[in-house]
């Protein structure tokens, strides 16, 4: 854990080289560096190589040490807020259009694209579940997709194409 008045340090050292790199075009020497802050050129060189350590993401941020770098690290893998709302609102308007159809029509469009299941199913594994032929699934399945084409109903999920 680094202590505070040598983050205030590196802090201060940070800033003046911001500062020279502007002036002078390039980055400035440890020597210039310690000449223009008035330290020590061994302080300033220990202090830019503890800037440069890896520190934890369990290192203690703040007064109150209450926060931890790691709690300011954006999670990319995480889902955003806005597409966990965008989610579940496809899901309930997918609901509500499925539900539109026939009982029959909705469940066999459930299984063979695998909406609300771990994955889709074959027209022989549903036609299985119904006990008719693999064309009849075909063909309820092609009247279901028919009328979810009709634009009362397409209407609904048209605006998450768009996104």
């Amino acid at each position: 854990r680094i202590p505070v008045h040598m983050i205030e340090t590196i802090n201060k050292i940070v800033r003046t080289s911001r500062q020279m790199l502007n002036e002078i075009g390039r980055e400035p020497t440890p020597e210039e560096l310690a000449e223009k802050l008035g330290m020590p050129l061994e302080k300033v060189r220990k202090v830019l190589k503890i800037a440069k350590e890896p520190l934890s993401l369990e290192t203690p941020i703040g007064d109150e040490e209450d926060s931890h770098l790691g709690d300011f690290i954006e999670d990319k893998n995480a889902i955003l807020p806005i597409d966990a709302a965008i989610q579940s609102n496809l899901r309930e308007t997918t609901t509500r259009v499925l539900a539109s159809l026939t009982p029959r029509e909705e469940r066999v469009l459930r299984m063979r694209f695998g909406i609300g299941m771990n994955t889709d199913h074959t027209l022989e594994e549903v036609g299985q579940q119904f006990s008719v032929t693999r064309e009849r699934i075909r063909q309820i399945e092609a009247k279901a997709l028919r009328k979810l084409k009709h634009p009362s109903r397409s209407r609904k999920l048209r605006s998450f194409l768009d996104n």
